[in-house]
């Protein structure tokens, strides 16, 4: 890939996160720090790897299932951004009467692919895509964008059998492998290592990532075979609240709400201070 073509994308995973600082600063309460460690996925995901149209019903499309909804707010900007609907829908973000609530809703959103809420659905979901597309015969595929603190739900490993079973090499997890949800550390609260080999013993083909890497990223996803006989699961491993020093590693920022003063300083230091 092009440098230019990677300060885009990098700029794009900037951008996510500005404007996530900017409509939780209209909703008054939202999901900073799990945005943030997603950014550069969703980037990378949206503006180099799925093939989208501008209609949302293109039967051939590639799907992103948000399992970790709660990223919701950092997806809708890229979905006006690439003309699914309007972008003044953005300014009622959460607002009574707002199509874009804090988790999304399929029936509401152009663009958004399943209608999250409680987590630990998502790859499921995936699944019955996936085995829908194949019977088909489309060249679709589905990408299950995954919180690491919601694989402790059992319904994700019997969705990582299902997926084996029926040899789904159109199915991609990515897991944003950042070591923490609202209650704390992935591993004091249900650990959930030995990750990588749990999903080979599943039969799944298994790829590390550094989560913030948009060149390796894009690398991993362009490296992807477009078809073949097993599921594919990508740990991305990531920092929670990525780009903002004092949410970095931090639970008390999974949900919160910056106004005034600091969602402007929050906001330049995303945009000039992000660390490498």
């Amino acid at each position: 890939m092009e440098s230019a073509q990677l300060a885009r994308i990098q700029e794009r995973a900037r951008w996510i996160r500005t404007e996530t600082v900017r409509l939780i600063a209209i909703a008054k309460s939202g999901h900073y720090t799990s945005v943030f460690s997603a950014a550069e996925i969703l980037a990378t995901l949206y503006y180099h790897t799925m093939r989208l149209a501008d209609d949302p019903r293109w039967m051939d499309r590639d799907r992103l299932i948000l399992s970790k909804g709660h990223v919701a707010v950092g997806v809708y900007p890229i979905l006006a951004d690439k003309g699914f609907f309007p972008a003044v829908w953005l300014d009622s973000y959460a607002r009574l009467g707002s199509p874009l609530g804090d988790h999304p809703d399929m029936r509401k959103v152009p663009g958004i692919d399943f209608s999250s809420g409680s987590l630990g659905h998502g790859l499921s979901i995936g699944v019955g895509m996936a085995l829908g597309l194949r019977t088909r015969k489309s060249s679709g595929r589905v990408f299950v964008l995954l919180g690491d603190g919601e694989l402790n739900e059992g319904q994700n490993w019997e969705a990582a059998q299902a997926g084996a079973h029926y040899r789904l090499g159109n199915l991609i997890g990515i897991v944003d492998r950042n070591g923490m949800g609202l209650d704390g550390r992935t591993e004091e609260t249900m650990s959930i290592e030995p990750l990588a080999d749990k999903w080979r013993a599943f039969n799944w083909t298994v790829h590390e990532v550094d989560g913030h890497d948009v060149a390796a990223l894009a690398a991993l996803f362009d490296s992807l075979p477009p078809d073949g006989d097993r599921p594919h699961m990508i740990i991305a491993h990531t920092v929670k609240g990525k780009g903002v020093k004092f949410m970095e590693e931090s639970r008390l920022w999974h949900l919160g709400h910056l106004a005034g003063a600091d969602a402007e300083a929050t906001i330049q230091e995303i945009l000039y201070h992000e660390p490498a």
